[in-house]
Order: C-alpha cells, then sequence, then structure tokens
C-alpha cells in the first residue's frame, strides 16, 4: 500500500469500515513507530494525525539520533544506556537518514568538564551505549583539537573528547517509518483530526475524524486507542476526562542556521554555555551551512506553531561567539531557524533542562492508552513498551496471541541495503545510473543518499519525463522528488514539500524561494486546485518562509492562550 496524496479519502473511508485493532492518534515518529511494531505483530492499523506528517515536534528536533551524554551528569543512566543502544539499530535499519557524526567536547581551564571527567564520562557512555570499538572515544591534545577545528577559543583550552553520535533528518525518519508501517498494511492520514471520542458504558471505543482538507466527517471504531499526540497527549485526555496526577511540561527549542561560508566551521562541536544556565549547545556543519542550538524554555502557549524570538536568536548566537570568538556572528547572519515544543513530563522543583526525557504510559478508566515524554531517539522502544500493552490487553480480552517486537530488524522504507556495509557500495552504483540519465554528480548523489532503495521510483520518473520538467521549468532531479512526495509522501501543500519531504526552508532557503512558483504550478495542475486554493497555499508558503527567517518580539511564552 504506497501512500499516496489521491488516496487519502479511500484510506479514511476503510478506517470507518470494519473495526481496527488499533487506532493512533498523532503522525509524529512515536505514532509512526507504533503503527510499524504493531504492523508487523499482526494488528489491524489505523493512523491520524491533525497536520502533516512529523508536523510538530518531529521535525524540529536537533536532528541527532544521540545517546544523550549530557543525561550522565542527571545520572539517568537507564536512558543513556536504551537510546544509545538504539542509535546504532536506527543506523542499521535507514542508513540513508541516519549516519555517524563525529562529535567534539571541548576541554577548558575552569570549565564544567576537566579531562579526566571528560574522559571518565565518554568511556562511561561508550559502556553503556555499546559503541563498536571503531566509534569509541578518543581524548585529543589541545593542538589535535585545534587542528579539527581552528574556530574555536584557544584561551584556556586543554584538549578534547572525541566521540561518535548520529545525525538525521528527522521529518525524513518519520516519514520513512510511516512508509514502511503503509507498505505493510497499516492506513495512514495526515491533516486529519479527532474531533470527538466515542465510549459505549464508559469504555472507548473509537473517534470522530474530520477530514481538514474535505469537512467531511469519518467515525472510526476500534479495539485499542493510543494517543500519541506529543504536546497536545494532555488535550486528548482532556477529552477522555482523565488528565489527572502527572502532566506534560512543554518546553521550546530552537536552532539557527548560518551559511557555512559566513561560518566554515570543520568539525561538529557540543559545548556548555557559561552564562550559568547549564545548557550545553551543539554547533553542526551539515550541507554547506552550519546550525546551532538549542533553547529550553517553558512554554505554555498553544503548540501549534511555536517561533523563534529574538532573544532566543541572541542566546544561541551569544553562545557561539564566546566558543567561536573570530565568528562575530550578528543577528544578519541567521538564513533561517525553527523552533519545537518538547512534550516532557512534569516534574516538580526542576528547570525545563532538567527535567527527564524519560518516557511513561498513561492508561485511563475508558482505556485511552497515551504515551508521553521520551526522545526521538529512544521511539522504537517507546513503541516497543505501547505495543506490549495493547498486545497484553488484547490477549487478556479476545486470547489472540501476538509476537514479541521484530522492529530491531526491520529496515525502513528506503533503507533496504541488507546492512548498512552494503550502503556505500549501493550509493557508487546507483549514483552512475543517475549520471547516465543526465543528472549531474552531485545532483545524483544527493538523490540517491535522500532516498536510498527507493531510488529506483525517482530515476525511473526522470528518464519517462524529460518533457514535463522542461514544461514546469523544474530541474528533472527537483521534479522528480514532488512527484515522488505526490505519490508516495501524501504531501497536500507546498509547505509539506518544501519543509518537511526536501528541508529546503530550513538549509536552503534561498533554492526554496526560486523554486516555490514552479513547484506550486505542478502541484496545482496535479491536485486539480482551484484558484483560491492556490492563491491560499502560496500564502502559507509564503508565511512559512517568513517565519522561518524572522524572529517574533520577545514576549512570555508562560502565558496561556
Amino acid at each position: 500500500m504506497i501512500l499516496s496524496t489521491v488516496n487519502r479519502s479511500e484510506y479514511l473511508e476503510r478506517m470507518a469500515g470494519d473495526p481496527l485493532d488499533l487506532f493512533i492518534i498523532g503522525g509524529g515518529i512515536t505514532g509512526a513507530g507504533i503503527a510499524l511494531d504493531a504492523t508487523v505483530r499482526g494488528l489491524k492499523v489505523g493512523l491520524v494525525d491533525m497536520q502533516d506528517f512529523a508536523g510538530g515536534t518531529s521535525s524540529k528536533s536537533t536532528k541527532l539520533v544521540h545517546g544523550g551524554l549530557r543525561y550522565l551528569k542527571q545520572f539517568e543512566v537507564k536512558i543513556v544506556a536504551e537510546v544509545g543502544k538504539e542509535r546504532a539499530i536506527v543506523y542499521e535499519n535507514a542508513p540513508h537518514v541516519t549516519a555517524p557524526e563525529k562529535m567534539m567536547l571541548p576541554i577548558y581551564k575552569g570549565g564544567t568538564f576537566g579531562r579526566f571527567s571528560t574522559s571518565l564520562g565518554l568511556k562511561v557512555y561508550d559502556f553503556l551505549a555499546g559503541v563498536k570499538r571503531e566509534e569509541r572515544r578518543v581524548m585529543l591534545s589541545r593542538k589535535e583539537t585545534l587542528a579539527k577545528e581552528p574556530l574555536l577559543k584557544k584561551e584556556g583550552l586543554k584538549g578534547s573528547g572525541y566521540y561518535v553520535e548520529y545525525r538525521t533528518d528527522d521529518a525524513r525518519l518519520t516519514i520513512e517509518v510511516i512508509k514502511e508501517a503503509s507498505e505493510r498494511g497499516a492506513l495512514a492520514v495526515n491533516y486529519a483530526k479527532v474531533d470527538d471520542l466515542i465510549y459505549n458504558q464508559k469504555k472507548l471505543i473509537g473517534v470522530r475524524v474530520v477530514d481538514q482538507l474535505t469537512k467531511k466527517e469519518y467515525v472510526i471504531f476500534a479495539k485499542k486507542i493510543v494517543n500519541a499526540a506529543g504536546p497536545w497527549v494532555d488535550t486528548i485526555r482532556e477529552q477522555d476526562h482523565s488528565k489527572k496526577g502527572k502532566h506534560l511540561h512543554l518546553t521550546k527549542g530552537v536552532h539557527i542556521v548560518i551559511d557555512g561560508k559566513r561560518f566554515p566551521m570543520k568539525q561538529s562541536v557540543y559545548f556548555d554555555t557559561t552564562n550559568g544556565d547549564k545548557r550545553m549547545l551543539f554547533v553542526i556543519p551539515r550541507e554547506g551551512k552550519v546550525y546551532a542550538g538549542t533553547t529550553d524554555t517553558t512554554y505554555s502557549r498553544w503548540p501549534i506553531d511555536p517561533k523563534p524570538t529574538a532573544e532566543d536568536r541572541e542566546y544561541i548566537l551569544d553562545a557561539i561567539n564566546g566558543m567561536f570568538p573570530s565568528a562575530q556572528l550578528t543577528a544578519g547572519d541567521v538564513e533561517s531557524s525553527w523552533a519545537g515544543v518538547r512534550p516532557l513530563i512534569q516534574e516538580e522543583g526542576k528547570s525545563p533542562s532538567e527535567i527527564s526525557r524519560k518516557d511513561e504510559i498513561f492508561i485511563s478508566r475508558s482505556g485511552l492508552i497515551s504515551i508521553a515524554g521520551g526522545k526521538l531517539t529512544g521511539y522504537r522502544k517507546m513503541s516497543e513498551r505501547v505495543v506490549d500493552e495493547v498486545a497484553a490487553q488484547l490477549h487478556h480480552e479476545t486470547g489472540t496471541v501476538y509476537s514479541a517486537c521484530r522492529t530491531a530488524h526491520i529496515e525502513l522504507s528506503g533503507g533496504h541495503f541488507g546492512g548498512s556495509t552494503h550502503y556505500a557500495t549501493y550509493i557508487q552504483e546507483q549514483k552512475q545510473i543517475g549520471i547516465s540519465l543526465g543528472l549531474t554528480k552531485v545532483e545524483a548523489e544527493a538523490l540517491v543518499k535522500k532516498y536510498g532503495t527507493n531510488i529506483g521510483e525517482l530515476f525511473g520518473y526522470i528518464q519517462m519525463n524529460q518533457e514535463e520538467a522542461k514544461k514546469y521549468q523544474l530541474p528533472p532531479a527537483l521534479l522528480a522528488t514532488v512527484h515522488y512526495a505526490l505519490n508516495h509522501e501524501m504531501i497536500l501543500s507546498p509547505v509539506d514539500y518544501f519543509t518537511r519531504r526536501s528541508g529546503m526552508t530550513l538549509f536552503s532557503i534561498q533554492s526554496a524561494r526560486k523554486w516555490a512558483q514552479p513547484v506550486m504550478n505542478y502541484m496545482a495542475e496535479q491536485l486539480q486546485w482551484s484558484d483560491q486554493q492556490k492563491k491560499g497555499y502560496a500564502h502559507e508558503l509564503e508565511a512559512s518562509f517568513r517565519e522561518a527567517s524572522q524572529y517574533e518580539s520577545t514576549v512570555s511564552e508562560t502565558e496561556g492562550v
């Protein structure tokens, strides 16, 4: 089953047909992982999200599948051990969207981290995370550290710890999980909002869903309903009248993007700020850009579209300029930015950066199963715990026996290489095919690395539709990605494509602006938009570009709306 835009209504109709075994509210990384795990175990699964897939937190992270080194400082040993080991699993199952990234932790005289504590901490980290021998930490001298990153502040520098994290494209990781679940039989639809919960004798038996595109309503029944709505978990719990005891504490994280020519970093760096708030920041080169973050501040406004403030931007710039004094970055150097809201579980007396990232499952009297907290890296284990609970309840109620979790060895859509060891060879082979179709080496390699084993669909389109590329005045490779997103990744708007499927809004906003109109023209014809719809989507896209490059004035974000 393909995740096609034109099939959305069909999928909703099928969900509203025979009752499902499991219905999932939320199409972020957690909901996606639950859908895949449950489908692999043989459950009949449906999933909806009121926004686009990964439209919330799951497209606005630091874009690292990392082990949470800083949690060692808080003695969160279990979290470090679990998510550290998960990094390698995610990489093996999807090397086209996950890759090892060498990370530097600089050590300064009088700083938070001494040479001994850093060496010991990284050694413990390697042990807990089960890090491969070739990726284990090494300690670098001052000279070796500056050779790898000359822009670092030299005053007081004693050396650094050098270890491995894993970078990812969070939105594409989420969509690849959903695509794999869909290809295995799950029914998944974006822009479909759960408007009401349906009960029978106080037991939750279904939901009323409204298609946000057509406004058509669907009544969907399921044996079990999981609330994986991220920042909106408590909103669903309120509808269920079960928001009692523990609740969410939302925090906002902001990242900024700077052109690599203006800030020519060579090496990813993880460092502690010197302003007394005990935060640590990542600064990471990526695709000719450098992005940095994150902030961690309490956020109590409606989380649908959090925005960076000028204060957020200045906080990150001050931290960068303190660690890389020769950069002398200013607000004018920031090309784009993003803000995301983390749904953490409230812990009294702790600052946002001290609140644990552990996940927790809440089961209400009505039967609603809610999952909150956690980290991107641990999505698979979070999903496993939820589906274990669902399977146990179904076994108790119906006698049906479901298998244990098998997703540790399930390759994701686009990741069917037979393991990461075959990835490099595959890239080289497919790159040559792309070049034979008229693509440049850079275009071909970028396309294969992004789409992995799904590249055949894009190459086939390029081969058959050269004239269409000329008609829409788009590069063949770019048009192929839009066509693929419509037919296999359920995009409904240009923002879906530019922000979450391609990432251009974040990392190449000039290119996004350049190709915006031709892409909209193609989508308008394919989806048969009216003139009014086309104008609406154009306005929405321009607003997203403005939001990525502008900032709100500083406002209180702890006031409700």
